[in-house]
């Protein structure tokens, strides 16, 4: 971590002022320290004497407004605070960007884990580890079964159309960032483009659904939290399902075992498989998941355009760290699982 002073991101004295006139009850902040950051959004813990809080902003340096914007995350937790939907306390807005030089918010202290590998996990028992992985499912139908024109988040999107609107943005994304063109990847985007569902009544979707964008309490394996909102709108639920199930790695499938994203702690003993999971899904949804096939080869294939934008900006230069020389060689293989997705469904 990083201690206020040096820390990248945060005028320190400034924030100081402006949490003295809008979050009087915390205190002077003694210290700000970056938790976590990266092409994402950015995360500080702000140590003061009242409270623990945690503050979010864009990420440094030039970001196209709609990707990083604080006052939607900030919206959503505001909006499921009194729902059954477990997020972090909303405390503070900031719209004005001459306090640290963006847009921000902060939000109260979770006590919790984001676990993506099974060290992480530990070894608890696998039935409790069983349990976790039914409440994984049981918090997504929570988040989409919230009434989100009850919530005020009737404008917070388009569901209509929201599928084919996907399938444009993420087709746009792989133009943007190939690296070289691959016949399958274009033969899949017809592939999906023909077999677009039907339109379902929309619900809020989380955009990024997986259990490292969770907080785990590791003491009796509670969720204490769902975090990283910011893909977050109105659409079709089982796009969030069926990138959920893209990110599992279920312990006997060795290809998934290559790709390099999202950790393997869905290999953990007790975890259930996806097949299970999704059943669970359905139970406590009440929803029809007879389609779900198209939707895990539309996550593969948004996840390989994802990963071949990681390995152009690699390629450039511009990302840096273990494992990034590897990835480039998971886009095929995303591609692939999507196509048998398809042909098996």
């Amino acid at each position: 971590m990083t201690e206020s002073g040096t820390v990248p991101g945060i005028d320190h004295p400034r924030l100081v002022a402006w949490m003295g006139q809008n979050v009087p009850d915390a205190g002077e902040p003694g210290s700000v320290s970056l938790i976590s950051g990266g092409r994402s959004n950015l995360t500080y813990l702000v140590e003061a004497p009242g409270r623990r809080l945690v503050l979010r902003r864009p990420p440094l340096g030039h970001v196209l407004p709609t990707a990083h914007d604080m006052r939607r995350e900030w919206r959503v937790i505001s909006a499921l605070a009194p729902t059954p939907v477990p997020v972090p306390e909303p405390v503070a807005f900031c719209a004005d960007e001459d306090v640290i030089g963006a847009p921000f918010y902060l939000m109260g202290y979770v006590e919790g884990a984001a676990v993506r590998t099974r060290d992480e996990l530990g070894d608890p028992a696998p039935e409790r580890v069983q349990r976790l992985s039914e409440r994984l499912a049981e918090v997504l139908a929570a988040i989409h079964a919230v009434d989100y024109g009850e919530v005020g988040l009737g404008d917070f999107g388009r569901p209509e159309g929201y599928m084919a609107r996907q399938l444009d943005r993420w087709s746009q994304q792989w133009e943007r960032s190939k690296t070289a063109d691959l016949p399958d990847y274009y033969r899949l985007v017809e592939r999906l483009r023909a077999r677009l569902p039907a339109e379902a009544p929309g619900t809020l979707v989380h955009g990024d659904y997986r259990l490292d964008n969770t907080l785990l309490r590791l003491g009796d394996l509670e969720i204490a939290a769902v975090v990283d909102w910011e893909m977050s709108t109105l659409g079709d639920p089982l796009a969030d399902l069926g990138l959920t199930l893209t990110y599992w790695h279920d312990r006997d499938d060795e290809e998934r075992a290559r790709i390099p994203v999202a950790g393997d702690v869905t290999v953990a003993p007790g975890f259930m498989n996806a097949a299970e999971f999704a059943a669970h899904y359905a139970k406590v949804s009440g929803r029809e998941i007879s389609d779900l096939g198209f939707y895990v080869a539309f996550g593969n294939f948004k996840l390989a355009v994802i990963v071949e934008g990681i390995h152009a900006r690699f390629r450039q230069g511009k990302t840096v760290g273990e494992g990034f020389d590897r990835i480039g060689a998971a886009v095929p293989t995303l591609i692939s699982r999507a196509h048998r997705m398809l042909d098996q469904h």
